[in-house]
């Protein structure tokens, strides 16, 4: 953490889930990593948020997003089910989530990391208006 310090870096530690993508992957849940952040005690170390692989997980992403966003340093999206575009086809609404990432003053990257089924920029474009509060 000195060189991540002492450059400048933040290192971030992705939550992924284990019941579909990432089998006995171990940082599957919001909690557990931010248990590791605070033992690891600094700011240039935070937690990558993804919104699809915790979903998948552990749901309430409202919730845990309100709860643990002074931890996290980065957004990544996705549809679910599939991983797909975030639009009407999936279970998560992305205009409410963005608008309660930003409202927690939240200034760092949300990156749009899906699996588009038909065009990409198109879709990309879709998810930039889509959560663009």
């Amino acid at each position: 953490m000195p060189s991540a310090a002492k450059y400048g870096v933040t290192l971030c530690m992705e939550m992924l889930n284990s019941k579909v993508d990432h089998k006995d992957y171990q940082a599957d849940h919001t909690a557990w990593a931010v248990e590791v952040a605070k033992g690891v005690d600094s700011p240039n170390f935070r937690l990558l948020y993804d919104i699809y692989h915790m979903q998948v997980m552990e749901g309430d992403v409202i919730a845990t997003i309100k709860r643990f966003a002074p931890f996290i340093a980065h957004y990544h999206t996705a549809g679910v089910p599939g991983r797909n575009e975030i639009g009407a086809t999936q279970e998560l609404n992305y205009r409410g989530i963005a608008t309660v990432i930003a409202d927690s003053g939240f200034k760092g990257f949300f990156a749009h990391e899906f699996i588009p089924k038909g065009d990409g920029m198109k879709s990309l474009r879709e998810a930039a208006e889509i959560c663009t509060v």
